[in-house]
């Protein structure tokens, strides 16, 4: 766990034994998320879901917000675990290091989907600040991946272009995961980070209209 969940007076357990509890409260908390969202989500209901007392979350947590906090911290750490481990192992090329961000991006929000964009807004100021957090690490990710290809890059300002393709990518993400339910697109997650990429590339690789440049 990231040292803001330390910051926020908890501390992980040592012993194996309570890794695991852990993980099953954490586990627990997630799905009580994911189906009935922020107003829906208690310790109570977490730990009927855990088959755990409340008791014995309390022991863990201070409180509901501690807890919430914890999963928050939890899937922000594996988005950011899982676009790193993608970049360092991606072939060359600037097509394949995009890919393989838009394509770790959607792996996990793949399995995550119904809460990271409510994880991602947060309700208090120092969720808000993991979240953005975790957007600018995996955000400055892939312009550290792209640099050994940034000739391949034909707008002006490339490794601000870069910058933009990820803001781009993950805003996508973000959005599609909090409207797909709603607002289906017909296509799945891996169809999904394909038809990003594309599109990314096509913005990184065409050189920049003349128009762009004139004031608004």
């Amino acid at each position: 766990m990231s040292e803001q969940i330390v910051e926020q007076g908890f501390r992980p357990p040592q012993q194996a034994r309570s890794r695991a509890s852990l993980q099953k409260v954490l586990a627990a908390a997630e799905h009580v998320l994911a189906a009935g969202g922020f107003d829906e989500f208690t310790v109570a209901a977490v730990a009927e879901r855990a088959g755990v007392s409340v008791g014995a979350i309390y022991r863990r947590f201070s409180g509901k917000d501690q807890l919430l906090y914890a999963v928050k911290d939890q899937l922000l750490g594996q988005l950011e675990t899982s676009v790193g481990e993608a970049l360092r192992s991606s072939a060359p090329g600037l097509r394949e290091v995009v890919g393989a961000f838009a394509a770790a991006l959607a792996g996990t929000f793949a399995h995550h989907d119904r809460i990271f964009p409510e994880l991602l807004d947060g309700q208090r100021a120092e969720g808000r600040e993991r979240g953005l957090q975790a957007l600018a690490a995996i955000q400055q990710a892939l312009v550290d991946a792209a640099r050994p290809c940034l000739d391949e890059v034909r707008r002006p300002d490339r490794a601000p272009a870069v910058r933009m393709a990820a803001r781009t990518i993950i805003g996508s993400c973000v959005h599609r995961a909090a409207t797909r339910r709603f607002w289906g697109d017909g296509l799945s997650w891996t169809t999904w980070a394909a038809e990003t990429t594309e599109m990314a590339l096509a913005y990184l690789t065409s050189p920049e209209h003349p128009e762009s440049r004139r004031p608004g």
